[in-house]
């Protein structure tokens, strides 16, 4: 579905992204993690058609992205930016269809109705009864559903998702990479995300890219990669990697800093 190829990126005279290739077959859950500043986001950009490469190039489905106008991507590709909707003046339902655009005419419309879309994934994100509500009155993780809907009625073949569990509460965040795992399974979709937690990385993702100073430090599925060596080297940590008792994915235990006598200290 995509493929990155020798992907380098420049801020200025800084090279944030060094030679990455990647390979996401569809269907496939790909996660990319990583420390802060180990150019996760911005190799998403990338993936999605938003930023250009200094070098090398993504294919998606066989295909140059840049090939592609803007909206034969957005047929193809949503993005679930990292920050919820802001407050902007508009009814949650309006915000909704927004994500309509790529297949809106010239004069607006669209061939065929789009409210069927429209209603089944708002029923299924139950906005239902906020549909008349406007977004600024919603609390972080609404606006998260919200914006998550938007992204939806344009589907995609491709979800993207930048840290998309950031600013949710535990039960929410399970709550919305259940919501994305169920549309996966039932429409054949193909999810990357960029992700901060590793245990919920291990939990949804068939594999994983690590990214470390913007290269690619190791890949392949979160048993094989998510290792003590591993996220001690990358993370500056040295932590606990227990088996799951239900998937047996690896999960991740953080030890506390420890003073000279072997108390936990303040910063634990």
């Amino acid at each position: 579905m995509i493929e990155a190829r020798r992907l380098s990126y420049r801020i200025g005279g800084r090279e944030v992204l060094r030679q990455i290739d990647l390979r996401v077959e569809a269907g496939d859950f790909f996660g990319i993690i990583g420390p802060n500043g180990s150019g996760k986001s911005t190799l998403l950009k990338l993936l999605s058609g938003i930023e250009s490469p200094a070098s090398g190039e993504v294919l998606l489905e066989g295909k140059a992205i840049r090939e592609y106008s803007r909206k034969e991507t957005a047929r193809r590709i949503a993005v679930l930016q990292q920050e919820a909707l802001p407050a902007v003046g508009y009814t949650v339902r309006e915000v909704v269809e927004m994500g309509r655009f790529p297949y809106q005419r010239w004069l607006g419309g669209e061939a065929s109705d789009p409210e069927p879309v429209i209603r089944r994934v708002m029923e299924q994100l139950e906005l239902q009864g906020l549909a008349s509500r406007l977004v600024g009155e919603l609390s972080g993780g609404e606006r998260q559903r919200v914006a998550l809907a938007k992204t939806m009625v344009q589907e995609p073949r491709v979800l993207m998702l930048d840290e998309p569990t950031t600013y949710l509460d535990i039960g929410f965040q399970v709550q919305m990479m259940d919501y994305v795992q169920s549309w996966r399974r039932e429409y054949g979709l193909t999810v990357v995300a960029v992700l901060h937690d590793l245990n919920l990385a291990a939990q949804y993702c068939d594999r994983l890219l690590v990214l470390h100073e913007g290269q690619a430090t190791a890949s392949g599925a979160p048993g094989e990669v998510l290792t003590s060596g591993l996220v001690q080297q990358v993370y500056g940590t040295e932590p606990i990697v227990l088996d799951h008792p239900d998937s047996g994915v690896p999960q991740i235990l953080l030890r506390g800093r420890r003073t000279n006598d072997g108390n936990s200290s303040e910063r634990d």
